[in-house]
């Protein structure tokens, strides 16, 4: 498939619609479990400009795509008082995790109709095939980025729900630099950072064919 502008659109496209909905799932299960503050921030909302960060949401995304890397990144972090949830840590982990698991319905569901009616292998045209294509990938790519247990990705809130108390300190204690961590695990270790993901992806699609018996 030649690379075009077009393509990067709909990249965009994917990556907005998808970081809203991981944002919007963060914060409808911590309004679930008794916190309200990201519905008095604003953030049950498919407001694009509530949950975009441009650098995580569009730069990095749009950069691999064209790079050819594995497609991930994230939004402003939704705000959540753990004070206020239900089973304390443990609430906080189900927040958490409620966006990466979003990420994989949208590309296992997105899988099963491309694949189910031959969109995924280009009987409605080019375009279709790599709309859903992407939609796959660039959902798994966002559910492994953030199931990576550093601050203040989600996967560290998991983490944080089955550490010893002396363990939760340094996890707290992260907090402050954990982005920065990310960005240069990315910039100093990213062949081999995507080598890593594009491996999680692969197995996970593979999981996926061996779903539907292929």
């Amino acid at each position: 498939m030649n690379f075009n502008f077009g393509y990067i659109v709909i990249v965009l496209v994917i990556v907005v619609g998808s970081v809203i909905l991981h944002e919007l799932s963060h914060g409808l299960v911590a309004y679930w479990l008794g916190d309200n503050t990201a519905k008095e921030a604003g953030r049950l909302s498919f407001n694009p400009i509530k949950h975009i960060d441009p650098y995580m949401s569009i730069l990095v995304p749009v950069l691999l795509y064209i790079l050819r890397a594995p497609v991930f990144g994230g939004a402003k972090p939704v705000p959540v008082n753990y004070a206020n949830l239900k089973w304390c840590e443990w609430g906080m982990a189900l927040v958490a995790i409620a966006g990466p698991l979003t990420n994989f319905l949208i590309a296992f569901i997105s899988f099963l109709i491309g694949h189910f009616s031959g969109l995924l292998y280009g009987v409605g045209g080019d375009v279709l095939e790599f709309v859903f294509f992407e939609l796959v990938l660039i959902n798994l790519g966002f559910m492994i980025f953030n199931l990576i247990p550093i601050p203040p990705l989600d996967g560290s809130r998991v983490l944080f729900a089955i550490s010893p108390d002396f363990f939760r300190g340094v996890l707290a204690n992260a907090e402050r630099y954990g982005i920065i961590i990310v960005y240069m695990m990315i910039l100093l270790f990213g062949e081999v950072f995507s080598s890593v993901m594009s491996g999680c992806v692969n197995g996970i699609l593979g999981f996926f064919y061996w779903i539907v018996g292929m």
